[in-house]
């Protein structure tokens, strides 16, 4: 891949307290990787963007994609009752492939013209239809892990499988998705609830055996942790159910978190898993408010997330706005002590805290994969543009045009957008 640069106002972060940018510079790219970003012309192709913003392509670490028809709906109910009442019928629907390929073409068109260039997404439990999902990702370009997900108790009939099923349909699923090169299957027991002993102890072996991450939920809910402590009264904590099984570890990914006590903590940290904080889902589904910044004083690994359907929108940009907000609530009405996000902080997790589980993602630093997105957005602009600063201009843009004017966006250096 011929080297090439991208000249417009540049901005990243290396670290969550603080934004890095260049006006007017160049952001080459070679083989794929980030070579440099500077204000010096490079040697090479040069793509113009003029004063357009140039960001690190963002990452959502947790989202279903067949629930993506009816984001926006049904927010009237808490998590178990939802799921029962609308997430299983639409899930089941998924049976049948001409359904699911309607429905994941608009789901993987809309989300390619976003700014999210890396994903971890449920599917169903049907193996077809979540190949399907994994070709539909492809073919818009991004990059990430896709799952069928496993349950095999506690599920209505149509989507319940046999330990036997689950087991063997996850085996034909890892192998018919080796011919994807940028999508690649993800070990995904839906949650403790839904998965019997046998078979989360099945899946770990298949982690391990196919070196495959894992992704999967924990601590959402109240009444869900209540149903985990029936379910595993041999366990802990609902973390210690998932260390128990070797579902922990830094290629593990664990939605919500939002009631982790002290003990689940440490073993997220000392682990190296990773929460996908979803704060949209959280808020609409009343799950509670993560307390994010003492997660982040403990040293566990966290990025952001739209949950979709939980969450309403595929947007990070929305994402990184209601982080911010639910961290602030939290930080007014229950825990003081602490600090509400900022915005260099809430974009570091949408870039380079969630992309870190792909590898050298989500930052322009030296040797990162190039996920690149451009924006226009003089377009639309408040009468202050002019005399904003880069970051205040990323901030802007965040809060008042998220996911609009997108003009270009590359994976890995492919240009998809």
């Amino acid at each position: 891949m011929a080297a090439f640069a991208i000249h417009g106002d540049i901005i990243w972060t290396e670290r969550p307290e603080s934004f890095s940018y260049i006006e007017n510079g160049y952001l080459v790219v070679k083989d794929g990787k980030i070579l440099s970003v500077s204000r010096e012309k490079p040697q090479c192709e040069i793509i113009d963007t003029g004063s357009s913003l140039v960001i690190p392509g963002l990452t959502d670490l947790h989202l279903h994609a067949p629930q993506y028809a009816f984001a926006g709906l049904y927010m009237d109910e808490e998590l178990l009752d939802w799921l029962n009442h609308h997430t299983f019928p639409e899930e089941g629907k998924y049976a049948d492939t001409s359904y699911a390929e309607k429905a994941y073409s608009a789901f993987a068109s809309d989300l390619r013209k976003t700014a999210t260039t890396r994903v971890s997404v449920f599917g169903t439990i049907h193996t077809d239809s979540t190949l399907l999902l994994m070709r539909k990702l492809e073919e818009a370009g991004l990059s990430g892990f896709v799952g069928k997900v496993n349950m095999d108790r506690n599920s209505p009939d149509y989507l319940t499988e046999t330990l036997d099923e689950s087991i063997s349909e996850t085996e034909r699923f890892i192998s018919e998705s080796s011919g994807f090169e940028y999508i690649k299957p993800i070990i995904t027991p839906r949650f403790i609830p839904s998965c019997s002993d046998e078979l989360m102890k099945a899946l770990s072996r298949l982690s391990k055996e196919y070196n495959l991450p894992i992704q999967s939920h924990l601590d959402e809910n109240l009444s869900e942790i209540d149903w985990v402590r029936e379910l595993c009264p041999w366990s802990d904590s609902y973390g210690d159910a998932y260390y128990r099984y070797s579902m922990l570890g830094p290629r593990s990914i664990m939605a919500h978190c939002v009631w982790l006590n002290d003990d689940e903590i440490k073993l997220m940290r000392n682990t190296g898993a990773y929460i996908a904080h979803s704060p949209s889902s959280n808020a609409n589904l009343s799950s509670g408010i993560a307390p994010v910044r003492k997660y982040l004083e403990a040293g566990i690994n966290i990025g952001l997330a739209t949950d979709v359907a939980g969450g309403s929108s595929l947007s990070m940009f929305r994402m990184i706005q209601d982080a911010i907000a639910c961290s602030k609530l939290r930080w007014r009405f229950d825990d003081t002590s602490g600090k509400a996000l900022k915005f260099s902080e809430a974009f570091y997790l949408a870039s380079k805290g969630g992309g870190s589980f792909f590898g050298k993602t989500g930052s322009f630093e030296s040797g990162y994969d190039a996920d690149i997105v451009v924006i226009d957005d003089s377009k639309d602009s408040t009468v202050l543009y002019d005399s904003l600063s880069i970051p205040e201009r990323l901030e802007f843009y965040t809060y008042r045009h998220p996911d609009e004017n997108i003009i270009q966006k590359y994976v890995q250096g492919r240009r998809v957008l």
